[in-house]
């Protein structure tokens, strides 16, 4: 089968594809035959070693982890003898897990994992782009923010894939949703339902009057500091893409003050508690609350461009890679 491994970190040209031995399934696994997954700013954080702190998960001097790819959608052509929760034929969506090795024609999971059945209204593109954003910004508003309807929310970086799905999961629960991007996704924000879109090259929502009870950081681009007066007297400041400077702001602001700054390690939770909130996006998806975005589609041999694209910071919420 084809493959895209890395040996080396550095720039997207270390991915190489080359011809690996197909797995067998465990008595408690699947073999899927991957349709499609996708390329992520983390993953092009891993191939890069960069920051290096990142290598304390993926190894100092090399990758430990030498196939990249987490979010997957594909049939599955086999299962173990133990397996009752899938059969063979069944389009799926789901995780690799933590080990990733998406960037494959094949791959084994375990049937416990964060996988469940395919939206019926979805390609495989589009299947495998909903997953990661989405299980991310869910529990972030929902466990971590306690969104409420009738809340006013402010997303920033609501063009990335885990903004975009925060654009869409508060509006599901009845909050009124401000995004904050550059100039060509404003049209985007708008259309996935935002009800006010802020350009921040031309205009900077902390300076304006306006106070949110939720500030939705997903990019790291901004700090509790610069938010905290566009906060509510209760607010809560939300940051996803997790840097060591926010750890000391949640410990303070855990005793002190009425805003609060909070983070969620949501990709460590349970694969149980994860596959539950991926059954119920499912259920968002075929009802048509929530839907992906998509913003460019590559083949696996074209895994190095998406990876350049990706790396230019500017990608309008996911790019698919069709297997």
């Amino acid at each position: 089968m084809k493959a895209i491994e890395y040996t080396k970190y550095g720039s997207p040209e270390v991915l190489q594809l080359i011809d690996a031995e197909k797995p067998v399934p465990k008595d408690n696994e699947i073999l899927l035959k991957i349709h499609a997954t996708t390329v992520t700013a983390t993953e092009c954080t891993f191939r890069k070693g960069e920051p290096f702190i990142s290598r304390l998960f993926t190894g100092l001097k090399s990758p430990k982890i030498k196939r990249l790819g987490e979010e997957l959608s594909g049939e599955i052509e086999a299962i173990g003898n133990n397996v009752k929760l899938f059969k063979k034929g069944d389009l799926i969506f789901g995780t690799a897990g933590p080990t990733f090795g998406a960037n494959a024609e094949y791959i084994c999971i375990p049937e416990d994992g964060v996988i469940t059945l395919k939206p019926t209204n979805m390609d495989s593109n589009e299947a495998a782009a909903s997953i990661d954003g989405f299980l991310t910004a869910l529990p972030f508003l929902r466990d971590t923010g306690s969104i409420k309807s009738g809340q006013k929310v402010l997303v920033y970086g609501a063009s990335g894939s885990v903004g975009s799905a925060a654009v869409q999961i508060a509006k599901y629960y009845g909050a009124e949703v401000t995004g904050v991007c550059s100039t060509t996704n404003v049209e985007m924000v708008k259309t996935i339902g935002a009800d006010n879109v802020i350009d921040y090259t031309k205009d900077d929502f902390t300076r304006t009057n306006q106070t949110y009870d939720i500030i939705f950081d997903t990019v790291g681009k901004t700090s509790f500091s610069n938010c905290k007066s566009s906060l509510k007297q209760k607010g809560i400041f939300l940051e996803s893409g997790i840097g060591f400077g926010i750890i000391p702001i949640v410990l303070w602001t855990s005793i002190f003050g009425g805003r609060k700054a909070k983070i969620a390690a949501t990709g460590l939770r349970a694969p149980k508690e994860r596959t539950k909130d991926l059954i119920f996006l499912k259920e968002l998806m075929e009802l048509g609350k929530i839907k992906p975005v998509v913003d460019k589609t590559y083949t696996l041999e074209q895994i190095s461009e998406a990876h350049r694209y990706v790396d230019k910071g500017h990608k309008k919420g996911n790019v698919a890679i069709s297997v």
